[in-house]
């Protein structure tokens, strides 16, 4: 493993290590080893994210104020959520208010689950100030197509009868009508931003509730009746707003919200591992460097997909920075990593002594971790 010997500082810009190492922790974690084992060295921790969970800790960690916000859960029960803030940009997790870890004692509920919450974020950083909002989707709980995100937003869901919706993707089947005009003055004047790393239509095979929705809970059955009612609430909104964007590039994502975002909000939707990194500064990081260490919890097939790794690495490799991978499994093989862009990828599992202490002793290990790579790469 080549040293390197070009001087400057060393970045560590991990995404969270799933259900083990926040982000932030991981950076620590890792930037700890570093230090022990190249005490000349200056180490910059950048906790990053791709769009989905973790995003709000990248940006408070990147600086941003947080902002906290009691709403509305994905089963309508209030939950303690919060977004961030740095002057008039305001950065809004999904998963905060909707995402499957808000569920009441973790019990799934696929037909009626909803995003108003997310709406109720989307408001309260509009009345702080926000011109600009990055709304980060991943991790929902709901597939009800951004419908209860638009409604907290003024925007009434009819039926028939002219009576309103209630929660959830199985109610939007009996959607007869909709105004947006509520939501184009809500929003007037602000930027909205969808981060995320999913490309899917809203429908089909792999739209949101196909794809996405077993995720959720959902039966066979429960699959069939939230395809008929996002394909009317598509049918409904596209006959409103006069353009159909069912099948643009995103519009599936977190159960089809980013449909909502981009029909009603007017929002623009871009790779989210690319936006966060420019939003918390990573060029200006990474400036000088002679080293970037990224991670996540497995270095797989997906990573080369748009997740943050990736991202970072090609970010990297544009200011002639190389980069190493660090993980809790590296299941790339040495080839597919290096074409990836990694000159080294070290998995916490292999530096463990025991199976299964990539999960139990994370922390520690990514420490010897940051220690090894160190020692590898950074020579003095």
């Amino acid at each position: 493993m080549p040293a390197t010997r070009r001087q400057g500082h060393v970045v560590v810009a991990p995404d969270k290590f799933k259900g083990t190492l926040e982000a932030a922790e991981a950076a620590a974690r890792i930037a700890v080893g570093i230090r022990r084992a190249a005490p000349g060295v200056e180490v910059r921790e950048l906790p990053v994210a791709d769009g989905g969970e973790g995003t709000l800790a990248a940006a408070l960690a990147a600086g941003f104020a947080r902002v906290p916000a009691k709403v509305a859960g994905p089963t309508g029960l209030p939950v303690d959520a919060a977004f961030a803030v740095r002057g008039t940009t305001a950065v809004v997790e999904l998963a905060q208010a909707s995402g499957l870890a808000r569920l009441p004692a973790g019990r799934t509920a696929p037909l009626a689950a909803g995003s108003y919450g997310v709406g109720q974020l989307i408001a309260r950083a509009v009345a702080l100030g926000a011109e600009r909002i990055v709304l980060g989707l991943g991790g929902s709980a709901c597939t009800d197509g951004g419908a209860g995100m638009v409604q907290a937003l003024g925007v009434p869901l009819l039926d028939a009868v002219g009576a309103e919706l209630p929660p959830g993707g199985a109610a939007l089947r009996r959607l007869d009508r909709i105004d947006p005009a509520p939501a184009a003055r809500a929003l007037a004047g602000v930027e909205l931003v969808v981060a995320c790393d999913v490309d899917n239509p809203l429908l089909g095979p792999r739209g949101a509730a196909a794809v996405y929705g077993p995720q959720k809970g959902a039966s066979g059955e429960d699959l069939v009746v939230l395809e008929e009612g996002l394909t009317r609430f598509a049918d409904v909104v596209g006959a409103a707003v006069g353009r159909d964007v069912r099948d643009a590039p995103g519009a599936g994502a977190a159960g089809g919200v980013g449909f909502a975002a981009l029909a009603l909000l007017g929002a623009t939707v871009r790779p989210g591992i690319e936006f966060l990194l420019d939003l918390l500064g990573f060029d200006e990081a990474v400036r000088g460097a002679r080293l970037v260490v990224t991670g996540e919890g497995c270095l797989d097939a997906q990573t080369l997909h748009g997740k943050a790794p990736a991202g970072v690495a090609a970010a990297a490799a544009r200011a002639g920075v190389p980069v190493v991978a660090v993980a809790g499994r590296v299941e790339l093989s040495e080839r597919e990593w290096r074409a990836a862009g990694f000159v080294a990828a070290y998995a916490l599992g292999e530096l463990g002594e025991r199976p299964g202490d990539g999960l139990t002793r994370a922390g520690e290990l990514a420490e010897v971790a940051g220690e090894r790579l160190a020692a590898n790469l950074l020579p003095g």
